[in-house]
């Protein structure tokens, strides 16, 4: 998955200090992201008030993910296999998110500590409407948040 990879490689470069976080926000839109299934919705987990959707830029991402939570299939699934979707980030941020009815953001490789990013819900990353700072914003404070890096909790 090429897009991935540039994904990921955006990530590595603001991890470090470098890079642009508009340019890495634009590669998650750009990007295919795998979306672990569960119940028949996405994987969600919840953490400071947020509802994260837990993406991954690739299937071995993935893996690690599944190896991180101690097992290597997902619940429910006796035949071993992770079930997830393939979706674009852009309909990820634009039509997901604000679907879900409560603050939510994309977090992206939560299981690789030095590869994981969070997409937080404020103004300028998800739509204005679902933004948790869209107060600020229509104050003129405008958000500088850029994306963040942090862990995940499960669900």
């Amino acid at each position: 998955m090429a897009e991935g990879t540039a994904l990921s490689e955006r990530i590595a470069e603001q991890r470090v200090g470098g890079g642009d976080p508009r340019a890495m926000l634009g590669e998650l839109r750009r990007a295919l992201v795998l979306v672990p299934v569960d119940g028949g919705g996405l994987w969600t987990a919840e953490l400071g008030g947020v509802r994260w959707v837990c993406g991954f830029t690739d299937e071995a991402a993935l893996a690690r993910f599944a190896q991180a939570r101690g097992t290597l299939h997902a619940p429910g699934h006796a035949d071993g296999a992770w079930e997830f979707a393939e979706l674009r980030g852009a309909r990820l941020l634009d039509e997901v998110i604000p679907s879900m009815g409560v603050p939510a953001g994309v977090a992206v490789n939560i299981a690789d500590p030095d590869g994981s990013m969070l997409f937080p819900p404020v103004t300028g990353i998800v739509p204005d409407a679902v933004a948790v700072d869209r107060a600020a914003a229509a104050d003129g404070a405008g958000s500088t948040a850029a994306p963040g890096h942090g862990g995940e909790r499960d669900r």
